[in-house]
């Protein structure tokens, strides 16, 4: 797909934070683009120049700080999310006409949170999600009806359709002989070609 229907999705990749990573996956695929995740292909190659590749290669980006913190007593806080938002930050700012016209959306788990950390940010409309994956779909889908200002979807109608996927891939899996174990470590770009797949087919049947 071209820039402007990219999607640079820099967000954590816990466990935990699984089920809205999940949900915006889906919906960026639903509501027509296409997902680019920082995922290892080539051992060799330098993760930051990956990351910075799929910056380039996207007009929009969605970034959550909501993993900006410590999990344990003296342990570092973790700051690649907001690393790599600088980096995209920076593209806009000194990139070429094409990257002077990308377009953001910053997510963090608690209001004003990510002011402790990064009181540069200030300036910026941070949107929160609670840690919710409904409340994620909701400012994602809220975020792409401003970018492209005709009617879509609503965010409950997307749900809906999130969870009749969910149910439609236990028969996927079975099919494809998927272990349990096989879906928990998934590439996400593999999820994303099923969720395509899903959602191709169900177009045609409509």
């Amino acid at each position: 797909m071209a820039f402007e229907d990219n999607i640079f999705i820099n967000c954590p990749f816990d466990k935990e934070y699984k089920p809205i990573l999940k949900i915006i996956v889906f919906s960026s695929i639903y509501l027509g683009y296409k997902p680019l995740l920082s995922e290892t292909i080539n051992s060799a190659d330098s993760r930051v120049e990956g990351i910075q590749d799929l910056i380039s290669q996207a007009k929009y980006s969605i970034h959550d700080l909501s993993r900006m913190e410590s999990t344990k007593k003296n342990e570092l806080a973790r700051f690649n999310m907001p690393f790599e938002l600088g980096i995209d930050i920076g593209c806009k700012r000194f990139g070429n006409a094409n990257m002077n016209e990308k377009c953001l959306l910053i997510l963090d788990k608690i209001k004003y949170r990510y002011q402790k950390s990064i009181s540069d940010l200030s300036g910026n409309d941070i949107e929160i999600h609670n840690d919710d994956p409904e409340t994620a779909l909701r400012k994602l889908r809220n975020w792409i009806f401003k970018i492209k200002g005709t009617k879509i979807d609503s965010a409950n109608k997307i749900w809906r359709l999130y969870n009749e996927f969910n149910g439609d891939f236990f028969e996927i899996a079975k099919s494809d002989e998927l272990s349990d174990a096989d879906i928990a470590d998934m590439p996400w770009d593999e999820l994303c070609l099923y969720i395509s797949e899903w959602k191709e087919g169900r177009d045609n049947f409509e």
